[in-house]
C-alpha cells in the first residue's frame, strides 16, 4: 500500500517562495506603520454617553418627603423607558435630582425626548403646588473644560480681570478652541442702597427707583438727517458714565 501525505498548498507555496513571503511581510509592516501614524488620535476623545438629569424644586420639603412625593414617582416612569442603563437619584432639602444613563447606542436627542415624555406622565402624580415643572437637563461631556488656567498675583481685581479678558480673546482665536469661559472674576457694578425712612417721607417705592434708573440709562436712536449731501445718524446718549450722574437722578417729581 502506498503512503499518502497530505499537502496544504498555501504552506507549501510559502516554503517554496520564501523571497515573496519576505517581501509581502515587509509591505504589510510598512502599510501598518503608515496607517498607525496617519490615524487620528486625541488626548481627550469625545465621549458620548446619553445622560440626562431631572431636577425638581419643592421649597419647604424635607428629604424624606421629597423622596416619597417626587423622586419615587419620577423614577417609576423612567424605569419603563427602553434603553435605560442606570437610574440614580438624590433627594435633599427642597430638591430632588434623578440621573438617567442610557445605553451608548441610544441617540441623545431621542433619549431626551423619552425622558420628557416620562416626566410629563408623572406630573399628575406629583404635588399640585410645585413652583415649577421638573426640569430635564442634558449632560454633555464634550462641553466640560479640557484645561483650566489660573491667573493670580499681587494686582487689583480689575487689573487681573483685564489680563483674563485678554487671555480669553487670544485663546479663542485658535481654530481648535470652541469656547473659553472666565470663572471667578468679579464684574463691575453699582449698588443702589436706599434709605427706607426717606423713601416713606417722599412716598417712593422700589419700583419707582427701578423704573427711573431703567428709563434714564438708555441710548436712543434719533434717525438720520441729510447735511451737506451727507447722511448723519443721530443718537441720544443717555447711558450713565459715572456714579455722580446716577446720584443726581430725579426719581419722581410731585408738587414741585
Amino acid at each position: 500500500m502506498s503512503k499518502k501525505i497530505k499537502d496544504f498548498k498555501p504552506t507549501s507555496w510559502s516554503i517554496d517562495n520564501k523571497t515573496s513571503i519576505y517581501v509581502l511581510v515587509v509591505i504589510i509592516a510598512i502599510f501598518g506603520y503608515t496607517s498607525r501614524v496617519n490615524i487620528p488620535k486625541e488626548q481627550f476623545p469625545e465621549i458620548v454617553i446619553p445622560t440626562l438629569i431631572v431636577n425638581t424644586i419643592y421649597p419647604g420639603t424635607s428629604p424624606q418627603d421629597m423622596e416619597n412625593l417626587v423622586t419615587r414617582p419620577i423614577e417609576k416612569n423612567l424605569k419603563s423607558i427602553n434603553g435605560v442603563k442606570k437610574i440614580s437619584s438624590n433627594s435633599v432639602q427642597d430638591m430632588s435630582s434623578v440621573i438617567v444613563e442610557f445605553q451608548t447606542n441610544v441617540d441623545q436627542a431621542e433619549a431626551k425626548l423619552k425622558v420628557k415624555d416620562a416626566v410629563d406622565k408623572t406630573k399628575k402624580d406629583l404635588p399640585s403646588d410645585l413652583p415649577a415643572d421638573p426640569a430635564v437637563i442634558e449632560l454633555d461631556f464634550s462641553q466640560m473644560p479640557i484645561m483650566s488656567l489660573n491667573i493670580s498675583g499681587n494686582y487689583p481685581l480689575d487689573e487681573l480681570k483685564k489680563y483674563a479678558d485678554e487671555a480669553q480673546d487670544r485663546i479663542e482665536e485658535l481654530s481648535e478652541i470652541t469656547r473659553v469661559d472666565i470663572i471667578g472674576a468679579l464684574e463691575k457694578e453699582v449698588q443702589v442702597n436706599l434709605d427706607m425712612y426717606k423713601m416713606q417721607s417722599f412716598n417712593l417705592t422700589f419700583n419707582d427707583v427701578d423704573r427711573a434708573i431703567a428709563s434714564e440709562n438708555v441710548t436712543i436712536s434719533g434717525g438720520a438727517i441729510d447735511l451737506q449731501g451727507m447722511s448723519r445718524n443721530i443718537r441720544v446718549v443717555g447711558e450713565f458714565k459715572d456714579v455722580e450722574t446716577l446720584r443726581n437722578l430725579v426719581i419722581k417729581s410731585s408738587g414741585g
